[in-house]
């Protein structure tokens, strides 16, 4: 699995996934839960991860909708 998005914006996550789902790419939130340990005041960013195979298609879908896939190395 890829990084495809890190973000501490709940709503850029959401509406990233919603754009994966409607382009039938599956992806996985990491430390959802990771608030517990900061006081849920949401400074800790969390993850969306894609397959590899998908990585490209999935940020592709991320830029033309107005959002920036982070950069893999």
């Amino acid at each position: 699995m890829k990084q495809l998005l890190r973000s501490n914006d709940p709503t850029a996550i959401a509406f990233a996934k919603v754009l994966l789902r409607g382009e039938g790419i599956d992806c996985f939130e990491m430390d959802v839960n990771m608030s517990v340990l900061e006081g849920s005041i949401g400074i800790l960013p969390r993850r969306l991860m894609v397959a590899d195979a998908d990585h490209a298609a999935a940020a592709r879908a991320l830029r033309e909708n107005g959002l920036e896939p982070d950069e893999q190395p």
